[in-house]
């Protein structure tokens, strides 16, 4: 009986991600950024859960698997683009767009089918294991929500704030594809020796988000991408 009630607890919890995702497109599409920002972070909650529990409980399976790549598609590559969609079909756009004005707001969702893409290299890729081969899907979603709600006055402030969200549209897609080596906060040890750049982000994690408040997430994955590259640079 025990068995049958702990195999389904993974999968349970990555449900309880999807469920979450759902909630924040529901809430993005709906211009309320904040309660989308919370619901991303508790499905990225459920979603370091979820395979911790599989692990411990020796009951992992292709299925919980599967299953975690549609919730991440759903929380961490639509809910986000939902956000930037929403915050995208509010602007006001020069005369010279208007023709087209309508439909710009769409490419948000090219994050989506990139986050998509991202997790289904991700499944198939035995080198990141370890570490990761461009920039996690979570990563991605944290960054975008922290972004909106801290700084969506700005953001919306002028064309050129607003043309440059579009090219961090296209960029942040690259990045969840990109060949480009990021660490991931996983300690084999605890010892400073071979874990310098895990600590120094995260001693570096909490002053930043002081500084910067809602958008602190923001600055961390920006942080993050920086600390990475300079450890490929340094490992060459």
């Amino acid at each position: 009986m025990a068995n049958c009630v702990t195999k389904h607890i993974p999968n349970t919890i990555t449900c309880c991600n999807l469920i979450c995702g759902c909630i924040a497109v529901h809430n993005a599409l709906f211009g309320l950024y904040g309660m989308a920002f919370l619901f991303i972070v508790l499905g990225a909650v459920f979603d370091f859960f979820d395979g911790m529990t599989a692990r411990l409980l020796g009951v992992s399976s292709p299925i919980g698997k599967e299953l975690d790549s549609l919730a991440d598609v759903v929380t961490f590559g639509v809910a986000p683009s939902s956000m930037v969609f929403t915050l995208l079909a509010t602007q006001q756009y020069p005369q010279a767009l208007s023709a087209v004005s309508e439909y710009l707001p769409y490419l948000a969702f090219i994050m989506a089918g990139f986050s998509a893409l991202r997790l289904a290299k991700f499944n198939l890729d035995e080198r990141q294991s370890t570490s990761f081969i461009g920039l996690p899907t979570p990563a991605n979603a944290l960054f975008w929500g922290s972004l909106i709600v801290g700084s969506e006055a700005y953001l919306s402030s002028s064309v050129y704030t607003v043309a440059c969200v579009y090219l961090l549209v296209f960029i942040m897609s690259y990045m969840l594809i990109a060949e480009i080596p990021m660490f991931a906060l996983k300690f084999k040890s605890w010892g400073w020796r071979g874990n310098e750049i895990k600590y120094i982000f995260l001693l570096t994690c909490i002053p930043l988000l002081l500084i910067f408040q809602f958008s602190g997430f923001a600055a961390i994955i920006a942080w993050y991408v920086v600390l990475s590259a300079f450890t490929k640079k340094k490992t060459l």
